[in-house]
């Protein structure tokens, strides 16, 4: 007698982290095994401008990952000192273009704040801290 194993929902249309199906020039990679909940990949968190939202996410190993939604506080480092500032809008995003005009923060960001412009030194998705340093206006 034979018995199928019917697998989970999460397994069947994950976003996977897998090596790619397709070879470089021309084929395909056969996979020799299922997809694994350990090569479970999750949906980019979009973090944008606005009044503050969190979220946690409990992730593999039983840790936990703090998920910065909407956001409009940064903690910044002017060089000598730390303080807290309000964020007005993104000025620039090396990482798409786009996220300019849709106000979303990414690693790396400008923002323009009230004391100035200032770099995102780090990952809002997936530390849950909005940390920054002043940009240095260089006048010609």
């Amino acid at each position: 007698m034979i018995t199928f194993i019917k697998a989970p929902n999460f397994l069947r249309c994950m976003i996977s982290r897998k090596r790619s199906v397709r070879k470089l020039s021309t084929g395909l990679y056969r996979d020799a095994r299922k997809k694994r909940k350990s090569e479970l990949g999750r949906v980019p968190v979009m973090t944008k401008v606005g009044a503050t939202k969190r979220k946690t996410q409990r992730v593999l190993g039983g840790n936990i990952k703090r998920k910065i939604l909407v956001t409009n506080e940064v903690n910044l480092f002017d060089g000598k000192k730390h303080s807290k500032a309000t964020i007005k809008r993104v000025v620039e995003n090396e990482a798409n273009r786009n996220f300019i005009r849709q106000n979303i923060i990414t690693k790396g960001a400008v923002v323009e704040t009230d004391k100035g412009k200032v770099k995102i030194t780090s990952r809002p998705g997936q530390t849950g801290v909005l940390n920054a340093v002043l940009v240095k206006e260089t006048k010609e």
